[in-house]
């Protein structure tokens, strides 16, 4: 079952309401309007005062103190006390109590909390005294209480106790036994409440140089005079803030301090149930159902101990004189007396913020809460949230009024710029993580963000919030903790000024981290000059990466494709990026396709064009990358090293790695879609998603595509003679010829399937299959169709496979038949027989040895008609090689256009390379 929202159960008082308890003055008392009648009745009138009190330990060991002094008790009692500031019912609000209690006496008790205080304190009655005031920020002399000696006297006992001091009271401090006297002219207990009295002697010291001595003689004396009196006390109010100060006033307050150091007697606040208490009895004026609050805190506490192992220990400990049940009801308890606040959001100012000198301003603090509580309460209403407790990331950060008043507080500004970039401005990270929170985890990384910032910005050592206190503080019955550490985390990695601190640490500052100095580098690159190239760089890496068929990269235009038989990449620049709803890019590709400039293409189907998808992920990544880099360097030179601890630069290789491994994943994960021509797709253009990829696939992007190329039956790396079979055209199945062009032909403008090397895969298949009988060969076609040469069940050699128009594949039946015509040469005629031998010429001279045979160099030299270029290679060159070394020096040229010769000279020097003779062929052109 859910738990109750708090601001349903618990209701503010309607000044926080209404946002009328924001100014810290409104929770100053001034001692001084009290006694005069002038003070808000809120503090004026007892029994609203003490209605908004809470009897601290302190306050109650103080009151004590002194009430019992009064009614003449000595033993374990001072006659004259100090008090220091605390969090909460603070040093004038305990004198403003002492005020109203002795004034009244024991009629006092029927003010809330009073008789119980009495009870407490072992008093049957509380005596009535006369109440002395003095409060030195208020006080000025009159005629006949020129000196606060004087002044004190006469509340004392009226003209009679000036008349004591004697005619030299305007000068001197009276002594002890003129003291002892005016007390005792009284004939009623005294008590004598001091307050500001540093602030009187700051104020006094330009008229009379000499009021220190003569002030600090004054106390020295009334503590000794009221340590002979039974009846009478006094508490003296010392310090200010400290940051306030001058160091004259230190050192006053310490001589003074010292005067009274064996009575004196800090007033600090015990714990957070105490803190939770001065709060609600001051901010709130009911705190609802007491069975809804107990069920909060005990689904709060079994919470936390289910978790105990990732909370803090002091939470949940079980020492060896208490059992887990009573741990737990302890720490229900906790949570009940705290309620409507979490425990943590009341312990970390005791834990953590109670040691820095501005956070001693009690008024400041109440404040604080008041608005607080006033922007969460109407946050809550507006967006019916669900937070059973109040907790530190419910802090209304975002509130500008709110913001300074915290910051003041912590005596640090220089944290504005941290805590609107990281946490609570509009576009600070914390809600851009939040844009899609929801139910429990709304708003998680905000909240995550100020808990981390009230954490870690205490006057503690370890400046750090750990995730064992992010888990407590924020985590409820419908909230995982995991869900904290995940916020968390992914604050830190986008966060500006928020710093990991150990290994489940983190700390908020006001020096911006690397990331922020890295923003400030991106924000200044230039996309044109910079980015772009940059990109472009990473993309050619990575295509060229283990690249096993040709490639152009980012062509302007289909003009710069080259034309060519083999499979080729055509990788698009980044600008391009493919959307399904976008049909003037398929048209641009379909165009492309067929044409190169204003020729048609001989090979479409062999482009394969790759795109990027839609969105600037992939510029974001170059953009960290280049600005990483750019910080690395700039710290390498030294420009930047002071600015950052050596956690910073220690991670910053690491960082450069990252960002740069980031470029190459997105560039996988970016360039996803491929266009392949498909005359049966809308403008004859097929586009197949990859889906998105990672660099650390154990292939190359080339490799990625063709592979899904075969997936998709686009293309093959053979072809077996079943599908020749399956495929041939129905007008050529009479002839049972199929010309070697025209298959070449239907496997590169896609009619078949692809082929990573038609030429090569052809060339091979057809061998194989004339040796296998599965196809003929013919060549040398003659005009009564029959052919000069026929190969069947034989061994072709792929050099007579070409591609010319009179060479076929022949099906087996056609093969067959035209080996069975072959006409048989007959058998050559036997020899003669040898004549018989007659008489021979003369004989002469033995013959020498036989000469050697001449060599001769033959050469071929000349023009060749275009239409028997292709039998060159067929018919002469195979003569030729029957020579030795034969070789071949050619000479092409041609004249073409300027837009023509550009693209041209691309693809010759590509089929040069295709070819394996770019070393020794060259093409070069001149205008």
């Amino acid at each position: 079952m859910a738990l109750d929202p708090w601001y349903k159960i618990a209701t503010p008082r309607k000044e926080v309401r209404e946002g009328r308890s924001f100014n810290p003055d409104e929770f100053a008392i001034a001692l001084e309007q009290v006694v005069a009648g002038t003070a808000p009745e809120d503090y004026r009138e007892p029994e609203k005062f003490f209605s908004r009190t809470c009897f601290t330990r302190a306050l109650r060991d103080h009151s004590g103190l002194v009430l019992r002094r009064l009614a003449g008790e000595t033993a374990n009692t001072a006659p004259v006390l100090t008090l220091i500031t605390q969090f909460g019912g603070g040093k004038t609000h305990t004198l403003t109590a002492l005020h109203h209690i002795a004034s009244h006496g024991d009629a006092a008790k029927k003010f809330p909390g009073v008789g119980d205080l009495a009870t407490q304190i072992g008093l049957s009655s509380i005596p009535k005294a006369k109440v002395v005031v003095f409060v030195g920020n208020a006080w000025d002399p009159k005629p006949g209480r020129e000196t606060p000696w004087m002044d004190i006297a006469w509340q004392i006992a009226g003209d009679a106790g000036v008349r004591l001091l004697g005619p030299d009271a305007k000068q001197v401090p009276p002594g002890t036994e003129t003291l002892a006297e005016v007390f005792r002219a009284a004939k009623q207990p005294v008590l004598v409440l001091m307050d500001e009295v540093l602030n009187f002697l700051d104020r006094n010291k330009r008229r009379d140089p000499g009021i220190y001595d003569a002030f600090q003689a004054f106390i020295q004396n009334l503590t000794v005079a009221l340590t002979g009196l039974q009846h009478c006390a006094a508490l003296i109010s010392l310090p200010r803030s400290q940051v306030e100060m001058s160091a004259e006033d230190q050192q006053w307050q310490e001589k003074i301090t010292k005067v009274v150091k064996r009575v004196a007697k800090d007033l600090i606040v015990a714990d957070e149930a105490e803190i939770g208490e001065v709060i609600r009895r001051r901010l709130f004026e009911d705190l609802g159902n007491e069975r809804i609050r107990k069920r909060v805190a005990k689904e709060f506490a079994d919470w936390c101990f289910e978790r105990r192992a990732r909370l803090p220990p002091e939470w949940t400990a079980v020492d060896t004189a208490s059992t887990e049940t009573k741990a737990r009801e302890l720490l229900q308890q906790r949570f009940e007396t705290c309620y409507p606040f979490h425990p943590a959001t009341l312990s970390v100012f005791q834990r953590k913020w109670q040691s820095l000198q501005m956070f001693q301003q009690t008024r400041g603090t109440l404040a604080m809460f008041a608005q607080w509580i006033s922007y969460a309460h109407k946050n809550a209403f507006q967006q019916a949230r669900n937070e059973p407790l109040i907790t530190l990331g419910s802090a209304p950060l975002d509130a500008p009024d709110f913001r300074s008043m915290v910051l003041g507080q912590l005596g640090e500004t220089r944290l504005l710029a941290a805590i609107g970039s990281d946490i609570a401005d509009a576009h600070s990270h914390a809600r851009a993580l939040d844009a899609d929170t929801k139910g429990p985890l709304r708003d998680i990384h905000r909240r995550v963000g100020t808990a981390i910032f009230f954490e870690s910005s205490g006057g503690q050592t370890d400046k750090s919030a750990h995730l064992p206190e992010l888990r407590f503080a924020l985590g409820d019955p419908m909230l995982d903790t995991t869900s904290i550490d995940n916020a968390a985390l992914a604050l830190e990695a986008r966060a500006y000024y928020m710093r990991r601190v150990g290994t489940d640490g983190f700390r908020i500052g006001y020096q911006p981290t690397l990331k922020k100095v890295v923003n400030d580098r991106r924000a200044s690159l230039d996309p044109d000059a910079e980015v772009k190239p940059a990109i472009q760089q990473v993309v050619r890496a990575e295509f060229d990466r283990g690249r096993s068929i040709p490639w152009t990269p980012f062509p302007a235009d289909g003009s710069e494709v080259t034309d060519t038989p083999k499979l080729s990449l055509v990788v698009l620049d980044p600008a391009f990026e493919y959307r399904a709803t976008d049909t003037a890019l398929r048209q641009k590709l379909a165009e492309w396709t067929k044409q190169r400039g204003s020729s048609p293409r001989s090979y479409p189907a062999a482009l394969v064009w790759c795109l990027k998808k839609p969105g600037r992920e992939l510029v974001h990544r170059m953009e960290e990358a280049l600005a990483w880099r750019r910080v690395k360097r700039e710290i390498d030179e030294g420009t930047l090293g002071g600015e950052f601890d050596k956690a910073d630069r220690a991670e910053l290789t690491a960082k450069v790695k990252d960002a740069e491994g980031a470029v190459v994943d997105e560039v996988w994960a970016s360039y996803r879609f491929v266009a392949v021509a498909d005359a049966g797709e809308p403008e004859g253009i097929r586009v197949i998603d990859l889906g998105s990829g990672h660099a650390s696939a154990g292939t190359t992007l080339c490799g990625r595509i063709i592979e899904m190329l075969k997936a998709e039956s686009l293309l093959n790396e053979s072809v077996g003679a079943g599908y020749i079979e399956r495929n041939w055209p129905p007008a050529l199945k009479t002839s049972g010829a199929w010309p070697l062009s025209g298959l070449r032909q239907s496997f590169l403008n896609g009619a078949l399937t692809r082929l990573l090397d038609p030429d090569s895969v052809l060339k091979g298949k057809v061998c194989e299959f004339v040796g296998k009988g599965d196809f003929g060969f013919g060549s040398g076609q003659k005009p009564d169709g029959t052919y000069e040469r026929v190969w069947f069940e034989e061994i072709l050699d792929p050099a007579d496979v070409t591609f010319d128009k009179d060479v076929f594949l022949l099906t087996k039946t056609t093969a067959r038949m035209f080996r069975s015509s072959v006409i048989i040469p007959p058998e050559p005629f036997p020899p003669p027989e040898p004549l018989e031998p007659g008489p021979g010429p003369e004989p002469g001279p033995a013959p020498g040895p036989a000469l050697a045979a001449a060599k001769w160099t033959v050469r071929v030299e000349g023009s060749i008609p275009p239409e028997v270029w292709n039998r060159v290679g067929t018919k002469l060159l195979p003569k030729l090689r029957m020579g030795e070394g034969l070789t071949v020096h050619v000479g092409f040229s041609t004249v073409a256009s300027s837009d023509v010769a550009k693209p041209l000279i691309g693809d010759l020097e590509q089929i040069l390379k295709e070819l394996g003779v770019s070393d020794t062929m060259k093409v070069s052109s001149e205008n």
